[in-house]
């Protein structure tokens, strides 16, 4: 009797390449509702192959109307930090982990809301695409959405700010504040301490990603 022919393991399930993570396949994204109600989707911007990679939470009100990440309120904050971390902003990734802003109408107002997990899940495939398109050095989180979404879990940003974490991939994440939080704050000590502590961590991500 011949004998058995031990079979060969079985192949992994093969992962689908990330998409392209363009402005016209945004506009014609439907993996979850926030598209409805939305102008438009905010794309990452900034240069192919950028040490920096700065990920926020999802556009403001003016992102979503401009088309572009990071030029209402909190956009202007952190370009005051990066000029005084010596970090040419043209020279940096910026983008959000959520492409549709998610507001709640308030007369002709529109005020923020927090995306929730689903919204996280459905836009990491974007986010994903854009850093295999980058693969940055350094990846700058700026607040607890963006966290959780690089990281892939829960964790406080304080206790974040004090340990060595890294992507799925292995990218280091330097964890920070969103800027928005030093707008927000309406103590004048309390919102000195807390621009320091942002300017100190954007100086920390690029003394990281220019080390040999």
């Amino acid at each position: 009797m011949a004998p058995r022919k031990t079979p060969p393991p079985a192949e992994p399930p093969s992962r689908e390449p990330a998409p392209e993570p363009s402005k016209e396949n945004l506009d014609h994204c439907r993996r979850c509702e926030l598209w409805e109600r939305a102008t438009q989707g905010v794309p990452g911007e900034g240069p192919a192959g950028a040490r920096l990679m700065l990920v926020g939470e999802q556009p403001g009100d003016e992102e979503d109307v401009q088309g572009r990440p990071f030029v209402g309120p909190a956009g202007r904050v952190l370009r005051e930090l990066l000029q005084e971390a010596g970090i040419a902003a043209e020279q940096v990734f910026v983008t959000n982990a959520v492409k549709h802003f998610f507001f709640e109408p308030r007369g002709k107002r529109r005020i923020h809301k927090t995306p929730m997990q689903r919204h996280i899940a459905a836009c990491h495939a974007w986010l994903e695409g854009e850093l295999m398109r980058i693969r940055p050095a350094v990846i700058v989180t700026l607040g607890a959405t963006a966290l959780a979404a690089v990281y892939g879990g829960k964790i406080a940003i304080a206790e974040a700010r004090t340990r060595k974490l890294a992507s799925p991939e292995g990218v280091p994440i330097v964890a920070t504040y969103h800027p928005s939080a030093i707008l927000r704050v309406p103590d004048h000590d309390a919102r000195v301490k807390l621009r320091a502590t942002l300017l100190g961590d954007l100086k920390r991500a690029t003394r990281l990603a220019n080390a040999p």
